[in-house]
């Protein structure tokens, strides 16, 4: 009698093609529901879903025919930013062109989810688990989409409001849009980012762009750096246990504060007038100092400028430093009386440290907020005084010399490559000082 062995090769070959035809079968429904839902809702309706099936595919037949006109006309107008005066209107087809690219992507996103929904149900079908039904579907979305319902509408307001302006102001820093090409008397043109080279190469652009970037700089850091360290150093006298009258001074301190900041501006702006300014006419002259151009010499309205920025800042940052100070646990300071410690090296070692620690992320804030600070510059004297051989006055930064060139050059293409400019130093510098300091670890920043 003979035994049969079978051929260990030809049995493997067999095994692995039982599988793949298994594998492959339990695939099925996933590669049919998701091939189907090319036309939003039929793989719902091929996955029983039926409710859903139609709701998906009404969804999709009112998108192209409510949204077909604004696609068509904001699409070519978004690529040729018209072509016939009068009856095209350059900065009106942009925006419906972006209009038309942010329901683009409304659109995108709508089709994503309906392929993934399809497949995840194929997938369901394919492992032998049975589907939601309408009932449990509509729990589902009140338990887990609860959330996303409330932020929804919120979240489109936010694209139109935020959003939309942002791309707009992108796009018109590659357009001509000026005094010159101003709709409905010339039509708008793309020019790539002739506008960006101009500001580097054009002799008279590149002058104005770096001393009024260089004077922003200084501004920034010199205002706020003052303003902090005064308000640290006032938080730190008044939280001294031996002090009296702490709450009459606290009072006092918090004023400027609590006075609307353009009020105190305007009083500061008639207070450093030249001819009758308090400043030169009674306090200089007291103490026989002779009036200064507070107004008319750009370096002394640029210390000005830094001096009402300190004053009018300094409150905030104490108050906040105040609470700071009175969270730190007295046993810390005990405990270094103990060793020998100094009130400096107290202040070094414990207070300065825990006050970095609790408000370095706000006090970057004021940083970036002094950066763009239009209204202590535009208040006091609109930028002013005049600088020959730029198109930006004495105390301009680059917020107020965008202002005047929008408003009063309606240099509006050029505005907006500087505001492109000015956007990506204050999202870089912000991210790089968050990132060093301490405050965000925990975070996983």
């Amino acid at each position: 009698m003979h035994l049969y062995i079978p051929n260990i090769r030809v049995v493997l070959e067999r095994g692995q093609a039982y599988i793949m035809e298994a594998l492959a079968q339990n695939k099925k429904h996933r590669k049919t529901a998701t091939i189907l839902s090319i036309i939003p809702g039929l793989g719902q309706l091929y996955n029983r879903q039926k409710l859903k099936g139609v709701l998906f595919l009404l969804l999709a037949v009112s998108y192209f025919v409510v949204f077909s006109d604004l696609l068509n006309i904001g699409l070519w107008g978004f690529f040729t930013l018209g072509t016939e005066l009068p009856r095209d209107h350059s900065i009106f087809l942009l925006v419906e062109g972006i209009i038309a690219f942010i329901v683009i992507a409304i659109g995108i996103g709508f089709y994503l989810f309906n392929l993934i929904d399809a497949f995840k149900n194929g997938r369901k079908r394919d492992e032998g688990f049975a589907l939601n039904s309408i009932k449990e579907q509509y729990h589902s979305v009140i338990d887990k989409g609860f959330p996303y319902l409330l932020v929804g509408p919120g979240f489109f307001l936010l694209i139109f409001v935020v959003v939309l302006p942002i791309l707009f102001m992108l796009f018109l820093a590659f357009t001509n849009y000026d005094l010159y090409h101003s709709p409905p008397a010339k039509l708008v043109d793309w020019v790539g980012i002739e506008n960006f080279t101009d500001i580097f190469t054009l002799e008279i652009w590149r002058d104005t762009f770096f001393s009024v970037f260089a004077w922003t700089i200084v501004w920034t850091f010199t205002a706020t750096t003052l303003q902090i360290a005064i308000g640290i150093f006032l938080a730190v006298i008044l939280n001294q246990k031996d002090l009296k009258f702490k709450g009459f001074i606290r009072t006092l301190l918090i004023l400027p504060w609590a006075v609307p900041a353009f009020v105190s501006i305007l009083v500061f702006a008639g207070m450093f007038n030249d001819s009758f300014g308090a400043i030169n006419n009674d306090i200089l002259a007291f103490f026989g100092i002779g009036p200064i151009p507070w107004l008319t010499d750009p370096m002394w309205t640029k210390v000005a400028v830094i001096f009402i920025q300190t004053w009018l800042g300094f409150p905030f940052v104490m108050a906040m430093t105040t609470g700071v100070l009175q969270s730190i646990p007295e046993e810390l300071y005990e405990a270094a009386t103990v060793d020998g410690a100094t009130i400096m090296q107290k202040f070094k070692s414990i207070t300065f440290p825990v006050i970095m620690a609790a408000t370095a992320p706000i006090l970057i804030t004021q940083y970036t907020f002094n950066f763009n600070n239009f209204n202590v510059i535009y208040l006091f004297n609109e930028g002013k005084p005049a600088v020959s051989g730029q198109s930006a006055g004495g105390t301009d930064i680059l917020i107020s010399w965008i202002y005047s060139l929008t408003l009063k050059s309606a240099q509006y293409s050029k505005a907006a490559a500087i505001t492109v400019l000015l956007s990506l130093i204050i999202i870089v510098v912000a991210l790089i000082n968050f990132r060093r300091t301490k405050a965000f670890k925990d975070e996983g920043m």
